[in-house]
């Protein structure tokens, strides 16, 4: 209710993955314009020894994987048959809000990787970390698919100091930052022509339809977005099409919109070298290597 009694109407984006949410977004990774999976796919294909050197520790010791969002896992697995292949005593730990999404990536894990030693977290990012602290031994956490973006520049650094807290000077932490590009590049991977994004972002309101009782009528909305190079930030909204009332039964509220009233749903940021050096100074963090 918060968020749409603000001006403008805001909806927080974790709200777009319930399992119908991520099915979308599964089908948003593989669409020619959505660049960032392609990109973060051919990283981990051409740079995996590499990477899994560096996330193991120096002394050769066990370690927990853990991985923040895990999805369908499908880049990790990239990661996770590296590692077994050098013989690393580890275990990976997903960590996904969405209990579909886990049972399928679990299941998946079993059948093409049995050694793999995995414990799954259904649970939102916050608890996640709060299990991180209690979590022994030595750590490596993965923050992938450019998720980083899609805080506010305030959330972000607030996020990447609770993720530093439970780690230890020797853990390790991997994130994946989509850099800023052509603009028009950018543009097209969060406003596709088969309009699948669009109905990613209109599924926010099906989902409030159903779990709230709302009443929004998806004919009367429209998915849009713009870039702003300047700031680095896309931003996604949902429009209001014509004069409408929408009562939320859960709340015992009804909100008015104008025509052309926007929902405020999402940002994905976009960034620069120096500000990730920055950003990892501030939060309390190093980079040892990009």
């Amino acid at each position: 209710a918060t968020g749409l009694h603000r001006v403008p109407k805001a909806l927080s984006s974790m709200y777009f993955y319930d399992d119908a949410g991520s099915r979308l977004f599964q089908q948003i990774m593989q669409l020619p314009e959505y660049y960032p999976t392609r990109a973060e796919f051919a990283i981990f294909r051409e740079h995996g020894p590499a990477i899994a050197a560096a996330l193991s520790p120096a002394d050769g010791g066990a370690f927990s994987l853990v991985e923040l969002g895990a999805g369908d896992g499908a880049k990790t697995k990239l990661l996770l048959r590296e590692l077994l292949h050098n013989g690393s005593a580890f275990t990976y730990a997903p960590v996904d809000i969405s209990a579909g999404a886990m049972t399928g990536l679990v299941v998946a894990l079993a059948q093409e990787l049995p050694s793999l030693r995995v414990v799954p977290v259904v649970a939102d990012y916050a608890t996640a970390l709060t299990q991180l602290r209690t979590r022994p031994g030595s750590k490596a956490v993965l923050f992938l698919g450019s998720n980083i973006g899609n805080f506010h520049p305030v959330e972000r650094l607030d996020f990447l100091r609770q993720l530093a807290t439970p780690l230890a000077p020797a853990d390790r932490l991997l994130i994946g930052f989509d850099l800023q590009k052509d603009p028009r590049r950018i543009c097209a991977a969060y406003d596709d022509a088969q309009g699948v994004t669009a109905a990613f972002n209109l599924n926010l309101l099906t989902r409030l339809n159903r779990e709230l009782g709302a009443d929004f009528d998806l004919a009367h909305w429209q998915h849009y977005t713009d870039y702003s190079p300047l700031n680095g930030a896309v931003r996604s909204f949902l429009v209001s099409t014509c004069v409408q009332q929408v009562h939320i039964e859960a709340l015992d509220e009804t909100f008015d919109f104008t025509a052309w009233e926007v929902i405020h749903t999402e940002n994905s940021y976009k960034f620069t070298l120096p500000q990730i050096e920055a950003l990892a100074a501030e939060a309390g963090l190093r980079v040892v290597t990009h």
